[in-house]
């Protein structure tokens, strides 16, 4: 029997296609087997207690129906956690979903989306795909955020990681305010590495009418898989959120574990983020007594100069370590993330490391 002819080839499917989408490239999902993945910056010492016990005592009805629409008793276990109102926190699958949504409720395809570079590798990827123009900036010499540069650029959305990712830097508190006094539309402030560091504003989000903060439980609460995250602001602002973030962005038994371990879990998080930034300057130090060169962080990842970085990283993999590699970043050049863990998971970090670099420096041409 002939094989049906296809209605249309690969480059006409592209053809249809937005062209402002062509040249996005879908996010790395390739997880091959290793001793160690420390690529994603998530927790590595382990679950939240009290949301284990509750995820033991799912019902039928959890499984067969549909969540609450807009995870009331989420909403509320994240309010008292961040220290403001109910109606001031809108949750999402994620702290990236509820970006994606505040960049399509707060601007027009055309207009800017203006961050610094490098940062969260999906900003530009939101901007694109709901029309926006992503706009980079370079960072300050001293490595903090440019305020006048970013306002330069007179974008209706600003975004600011702080701790950023890649680099771990910490924007300067003055930097943001003079970022949120003058931008003439939405400031959002990314978080996601809040509880590693005293500063943050996830609190204070609501006292401004133009500015969202964002968290999420995937890095220091240890609950990537429940993929629940959210954002702070003005009740107004986080209305307009909610009408273009659509429901049940939460499955139900997440839902509930994530609020049991909002309620319990909290001085267990804070212990092992306290854990993660001990193990972080030590395994700093060992970096550095082997001559490798690392960025100051005030996350629970150090980002790490390297030539070849991706060599370097395929050749981890290799010896069982995972770490994710940034090559040519602006500023920076490559470069290797390194997620930090229990300092038994550095021991083989730092080991594989030296001797990946060795065994690159030795096959390069002419060696």
């Amino acid at each position: 029997m002939t094989p049906p002819t296809p209605s249309s080839s690969p480059s006409e499917s592209l053809r249809l296609g937005r062209a402002t989408i062509r040249d996005v490239v879908p996010y790395p999902t390739e997880r091959l087997p290793c001793t160690a993945d420390l690529s994603d910056n998530t927790n590595l010492f382990g679950a939240p207690p009290a949301a284990l016990r509750e995820l033991t005592t799912a019902g039928r009805d959890e499984i067969t129906r549909y969540p609450g629409l807009h995870a009331r008793s989420l909403r509320e276990a994240l309010a008292g956690y961040a220290g403001v109102r109910s109606d001031q926190v809108v949750s999402g699958c994620g702290s990236d979903d509820v970006i994606d949504s505040a960049v399509r409720a707060f601007a027009e395809p055309g207009e800017r989306l203006a961050y610094s570079d490098p940062t969260f590798s999906m900003i530009p990827v939101f901007a694109k795909v709901n029309g926006l123009v992503p706009t980079p900036v370079r960072f300050a010499a001293s490595g903090d955020i440019d305020p006048e540069a970013l306002l330069a650029t007179d974008a209706r959305i600003i975004y600011i990681c702080s701790p950023n990712n890649p680099t771990g830097s910490l924007a300067a508190r003055r930097s943001v305010d003079r970022v949120i006094e003058r931008a003439p539309g939405i400031v959002i402030i990314d978080e996601a590495y809040g509880e590693f560091t005293d500063s943050g504003r996830v609190g204070e989000a609501p006292e401004h009418d133009r500015v969202l903060v964002t968290r999420t439980l995937s890095k220091a609460f240890g609950m990537a898989g429940f993929r629940i995250g959210y954002g702070t602001g003005a009740a107004s602002l986080v209305h307009e959120i909610e009408k273009v973030r659509g429901p049940y962005k939460e499955n139900a038994p997440a839902e509930r574990a994530a609020a049991c371990a909002l309620r319990e879990d909290v001085a267990w998080m804070r212990d092992l983020a306290a854990k993660a930034v001990q193990n972080r300057e030590r395994f700093a130090g060992a970096l550095r007594a082997h001559g490798l060169d690392v960025l100051p962080s005030a996350a629970n990842f150090l980002l790490v100069p390297i030539a070849n970085a991706a060599l370097v990283a395929q050749r981890m993999r290799e010896r069982g370590i995972a770490v994710r590699p940034y090559p040519g970043l602006p500023g920076i050049g490559d470069a290797l993330r390194i997620t930090i863990g229990p300092w038994a998971l550095m021991e083989l970090a730092l080991d594989a490391l030296l001797g990946a670099r060795a065994s690159v420096v030795t096959t390069q041409p002419g060696r």
